[in-house]
């Protein structure tokens, strides 16, 4: 028997599980912020879910902006390999533009991935959010 002075102690309860406010896909399960999150992988991400989803149109924008962005990633990165194998390769201009073109380079594809962090965090949070160049001509490409 507890003591009167001395009562026992009552275990907190359980914490119950936070509603959540996005609805679930019917294709892949996922609510649609985290679809939407998981497609701003650029290309890959986007392809998969673009694919998968054909009813919820956040998903679906965030899967065409991140195909179109991914596309624009391959291009920047391509142009860049270019322009650092021929800054390379000139031997009077290597030493001065070698170095401050691969630095250019890295700034860009750090900025490059600082936007698709941007998206992701955006989108995990219900926002949608348009990559600059790259969210317009999603929107136009989905007809809105």
């Amino acid at each position: 028997m507890a003591d009167a002075g001395n009562p026992t102690p009552v275990p907190p309860p359980s914490p119950a599980p936070a509603p959540s406010n996005f609805p679930h896909s019917a294709r892949t399960g996922l609510p649609s912020n985290v679809a939407a999150a998981l497609a701003c992988i650029p290309l890959v991400g986007g392809l998969v879910f673009y694919i998968l989803e054909k009813e919820d149109r956040f998903v679906r924008f965030y899967a065409m902006q991140s195909i179109i962005f991914g596309g624009i990633c391959l291009v920047i990165g391509a142009l860049g390999r270019a322009f650092t194998v021929m800054a390379w390769s000139i031997p009077i201009a290597s030493v001065v533009f070698g170095p401050l073109w691969s630095f250019v380079f890295a700034v860009v594809k750090l900025g490059l991935v600082v936007l698709t962090i941007i998206a992701m965090v955006k989108a995990f949070s219900g926002v949608r959010w348009e990559i600059p160049f790259a969210g317009p001509l999603a929107r136009k490409q989905l007809g809105e």
